[in-house]
This record gives C-alpha cells, structure tokens and sequence, in this order.
C-alpha cells in the first residue's frame, strides 16, 4: 500500500476534473476507484458524466463532486462541460470520444492551458466511412492530449501511430467489489443453486460473458457449440449480456438445437463464474478484459483469443487461440473437459498471475505520478 498522505501542491489542492462519457462499466468503475484513491491523497475531484453515471457508481460517496454533462458533442453539451472544467488544474478524460468533448471544452477563449490526460481504455470497432471518421477522431485526440495512457500495449501503439506527443502504458485495475447484495453462502451451496438454476446440474457449465454484438465473436461460439453437442454429458453455454444481436443469436440457437442459454444481463457474474467449470471469451479484440481478469482471480481456466492485449493481460495462465477459428475453440474446450489435471494447472496459474496485476493503490499511484509530473512542467 502506498501512502495515503495529502501530497503537497502549493498553497491550494489539485484541482481535476474526470470526464466520462457513455463508456462502459469497466471505465465508469475505473473512475470511481480513480476518485476515491484521489480524493483520500488530498485531490480534489469533479466527475463530468451523464446523470445515470451518478445513480450507479455514487462518485458523491468517495468525496467527488459530481456535474452532470450529457456525453453529446454538440456546442450547448460543450458549454457545459467547460464551464466544469473553469478552475481545473487538469483534466482527465476516459474514451475516444470524451477525449474528444475535453479537448473541444479546453480550446474556448482561456488565458491559461489547461493539461489534458486521456486513458484510452479500448478500441471502437467500425468499418467503411465510420473506421475513417474514428481514425481522424483518434488523430485528434491523440494529439491534443498531454499523455495519453494506453489500457494496453497495443493501444499505447495506436496512440503513438496517431500522433500522441507522449504515450503511455497504463493497465486500469480491476476494482473491488462494492458491496455485497445478499447474505454470503457457503460455497459449494451457491455453486449448486446457481447451476441448478441454469439447467447445468450433472454437465459442465461454460460461462461467456459481453455484450451480445458482432465484435464479440458469438457467431464462432455458436459454429464451435456444433462439436460440443456431441459430448456425453452435453455442456451447457451460458451467456450473460445484452444487445442488438440478442433475436438473431437465439434464432440460430432454436435452429440448431444448440445447448446455448442466452441468460441477458446478469448483476450475479462473481457467483456465475464460481459455478463455471471454463470461461470463454472468443472476441475480436480486447484489451483488458474484466471477465478474463475475473476468471483467473476467480481460478476459473480460461479459454480465449490471442487478440489486442489478452496475452499481455494473461500470460501463460490461459488458453489462447486465433480469432474467428471455430474448429479451435471446440478444440481446446474439448481438451480441457477432457482433461482435469491441466484446469486446475490453469486454475492455480490464474491465481498466480492475478497476483502480478498492478492494485487500485498502484493504479491511482501511476495516474497521481503523471499529475504531478505535468503539474511541475507548467511552473
């Protein structure tokens, strides 16, 4: 643990501002720990999101004040989050696009340069004449920022491609849990009950967690369930998560007679995943996955894509393999239900590497340094 100790920033606090736009629970929790290891150092802390971002993560609880900024780039959205930002010392933005909202707040009519700080959690997936509008995006966010702070190595090359002037690896934590809903159980129990709920008592339960999107790799789960379907017992696949492929996905499922649960979106993934016996993520690209972190805390095994960040995230502690091969993945599921000893060589591997992953203390340590550093350069 590093010191919690208020540093010392002249006569008056560090004044930041963190904006967060419609990004994900990953970032949105992200600037929640952010906040709170901040404000506990003697930072104070303003988070520009939208009024929902409040409702769910609380930031007002860990001492932030909380401006509500709709996550549009339109000139009265604008406006709004530069008036937010009019005693900053610093702002920090997390997104592409809330990059882009603060760097458009921070070029009004000011006397002063306010420093900008982007971590650029992940990357968006587009195609045709939307990939080119996102690459001059990228381009412009990129090089208004101070530092931009990559989730993960691959991403710390594309902002360098695009122009940052200084990019930075900087892996986001995965926070704790906040609370616990319900009393604890024992666990064995729980691993029951919920395996009793889905219909996996007596086959193995594969847990897939996201979004229900193309990018996600679903069409090559569902190609890959076929090999599966052979097994005795039949596993089961279990998908927690929402979207816009949700009718196709399950037509697919009724036609093939597929052994796939599409459970929608789920507020119970640490007791799915205690009820797991694999985990799969089959993406097209990551950069740190949270489920993939929750598994191998979990001691969970892991089978994924070799894509974007997971091996850095991972290691040795999973199994990777090429995105959008389905023979593959049936390949290396069949081999791990087959094979106890090498799960819970996993398992223990899991453990070991989530060991290694850097803590919010150390995370908040990371971002405070940077802080300071450009606090310094603009004496």
């Amino acid at each position: 643990m590093i010191s919690t100790s208020p540093p010392s920033h002249g006569e008056s606090p560090l004044r930041t501002v963190q904006v967060l736009g419609r990004g994900g629970s990953g970032s949105a929790a992200h600037v929640r720990s952010l906040a709170a290891g901040l404000v506990a150092r003697g930072v104070r802390v303003t988070v520009c999101a939208p009024s929902g971002a409040e409702d769910a993560y609380d930031f007002t609880g860990v001492g932030a004040r909380f401006e509500r900024v709709p996550p549009r780039a339109d000139p009265g959205s604008v406006a709004s989050l530069r008036t937010a930002c009019g005693d900053a010392d610093l702002v920090h933005a997390h997104g592409l696009r809330a990059g882009l909202r603060a760097s458009l707040a921070l070029k009004g009519p000011r006397g002063r340069r306010v420093p900008l700080v982007i971590t650029w959690h992940t990357k968006v997936h587009t195609e045709g004449t939307r990939a080119r509008l996102v690459c001059l995006m990228e381009r412009r966010v990129a090089r208004a920022a101070a530092v931009v702070l990559g989730a993960c190595s691959d991403i710390v090359d594309r902002a360098r491609e695009r122009g940052a002037r200084d990019a930075r690896l900087a892996p986001v934590a995965i926070p704790a849990p906040r609370a616990h809903r319900a009393e604890p159980q024992e666990p064995d129990r729980a691993r029951h009950k919920i395996r009793a709920e889905l219909g996996a008592v007596g086959r193995p339960l594969l847990l897939v967690v996201g979004r229900l999107d193309r990018h996600q790799g679903y069409d090559v789960l569902l190609d890959a369930a076929r090999a599966w379907c052979a097994l005795d017992p039949q596993p089961l696949i279990a998908v927690a998560g929402e979207g816009e492929l949700r009718t196709a996905l399950q037509r697919r499922i009724d036609a093939g007679k597929l052994p796939v649960r599409l459970l929608g979106r789920r507020d119970d993934v640490p007791e799915l995943l205690g009820a797991a016996d694999l985990v799969l993520l089959p993406s097209r690209w990551e950069a740190r996955s949270l489920i993939a972190q929750e598994a191998l805390r979990s001691g969970v095994p892991l089978v994924a894509t070799d894509v974007g960040g997971t091996r850095e995230l991972v290691g040795g502690a999973a199994e990777l393999i090429p995105y959008g091969n389905a023979a593959a993945l049936a390949r290396a599921v069949l081999d791990l239900l087959g094979d106890p000893a090498r799960r819970d060589a996993l398992a223990a591997a899991g453990r070991v590497q989530a060991r290694s992953w850097p803590s919010e203390d150390d995370t908040v340590a990371q971002v405070l340094s940077v802080y300071d550093e450009l606090m310094q350069t603009r004496r």
